[in-house]
């Protein structure tokens, strides 16, 4: 068995016949123990060229596609990682594996919320709202698995690494149906608890399930494959765009960039953007983010799509955000129960029914006026929705009159 175990070429053939076994009908219990018995443990390349082989073999993908889960499940915990490198902070493989960290953590409180209602038999309200807030923040998993598409994908396909990166892209589009399907599922009305724990079993569960799952192809398979074969300024290349899509249930706390890289973020961009030319004047990327940032007020834009494209990012925020909500469809950024307030705003903006939609509230003892306004280009095109926040607590408590001069104290 040590020559099977010791050669690359027999390990290949050997994982090539167990997977072809699983895929015409042998049990995975039966090829996990044979998997155990002639291979103990793989190497992660070792796996991704025998997929590639297997589909440039004939093998069609759609059969690679529909039984990924099943020899990922055999493969699981038998996959040699000892030769996989670290990554520091901030490094696109470390965001990603933050975000499994903060995923792994939501699937456990969604099936922890499922066993609660199993095992009372009963729910309310509350409860069906926790569950479409757990899966509305499920579905930010869209811009975990957009960042490999886009992102790390072509870079594989450029090395030469095309099966294994369209395997999984099938398994993204798998999921993202399944969580979107949990969403609308849950927004049923009167639904019965025998409704509710049949439909966990159908799609609930297999929803968190898959995406669990893809962590651990990730962790196993693709994340130590991409570090052998990225190089810094690939990663480099990958960080810098990654914004653009954003994050998955974690904000990065520090960008990452390779030590041979000396220019600081806002002057690259001024650099790359030079000068803003508006109609009424001019200013640099800097200028124009402390302009922004400096305003008594917070601001949320949201474009023509529904996606949040931009927050302002003031020392006195009123309400907390973080760069997790980016590209992230704004219904899901606000409670269920809220959900569809936000759905009226958004269809009287675009039909040109209204154009703004202001609110106020108390909130800690300080009066917060919230109010919402939608942008037209000249032609009266709708461009998006710019939501304002401001706390006019101090306004209100002002009395007679200040004309000489008194710097504030804050």
């Amino acid at each position: 068995m040590s020559e099977l175990i010791n050669n690359s070429e027999n390990r290949k053939k050997k994982l090539k016949e167990l997977i072809l076994k699983l895929h015409s009908g042998h049990s995975e219990q039966q090829v996990r123990h044979e998997l155990i018995e002639t291979l103990q443990q793989i190497p992660y390349g070792e796996v991704v060229e025998v997929e590639q082989e297997l589909i440039e073999s004939g093998l069609p993908q759609e059969e690679v596609l529909k039984l990924c889960d099943v020899h990922g499940a055999v493969l699981h915990g038998n996959i040699d990682l000892s030769a996989s490198k670290q990554v520091p902070e901030g490094h696109p493989i470390d965001v990603m594996l933050k975000e499994n960290a903060e995923l792994k953590t939501l699937a456990n409180q969604i099936v922890s919320s499922i066993k609660t209602i199993s095992e009372s038999q009963q729910f309310d309200n509350n409860s069906i709202f926790k569950l479409r807030g757990f899966y509305n923040a499920l579905f930010d998993v869209d811009k975990h698995y957009k960042r490999k598409e886009y992102l790390i994908f072509p870079y594989l396909e450029n090395y030469g690494i095309t099966g294994p990166p369209k395997v999984m892209w099938g398994k993204h589009d798998e999921i993202r149906e399944l969580i979107k399907g949990c969403i609308e599922m849950l927004q049923t009305e009167n639904i019965t608890v025998d409704e509710l724990l049949a439909s966990s079993e159908i799609i609930l569960l297999p929803a968190i399930n898959q995406v669990v799952d893809m962590t651990k192809k990730e962790e196993e398979i693709l994340f130590p494959m991409t570090l052998d074969k990225l190089t810094d300024a690939d990663w480099y290349e990958i960080e810098k765009q990654s914004l653009e899509i954003g994050f998955c249930l974690y904000d990065p706390p520090k960008a990452w960039k390779p030590e041979w890289v000396k220019e600081d973020t806002l002057s690259e961009m001024n650099k790359i953007a030079g000068s803003i030319q508006l109609p009424s004047g001019n200013f640099l990327v800097e200028e124009l983010l402390a302009i922004l940032n400096h305003l008594p007020i917070d601001m949320t834009f949201v474009d023509k799509d529904d996606k949040v494209k931009y927050f302002s990012q003031g020392k006195e925020r009123i309400f907390q955000r973080n760069r997790a909500i980016l590209n992230r469809d704004v219904r899901l950024c606000h409670p269920p129960a809220s959900a569809h307030i936000v759905d009226k705003i958004i269809d009287d903006f675009k039909s040109g029914k209204e154009d703004r939609a202001p609110f106020w509230i108390n909130m800690g003892g300080k009066m917060i006026h919230i109010e919402y306004f939608a942008l037209r280009n000249e032609k009266g095109e709708y461009l998006g929705t710019l939501e304002v926040s401001h706390n006019i607590q101090g306004y209100r408590d002002l009395e007679g009159e200040q004309r000489i001069l008194s710097y504030s104290k804050k």
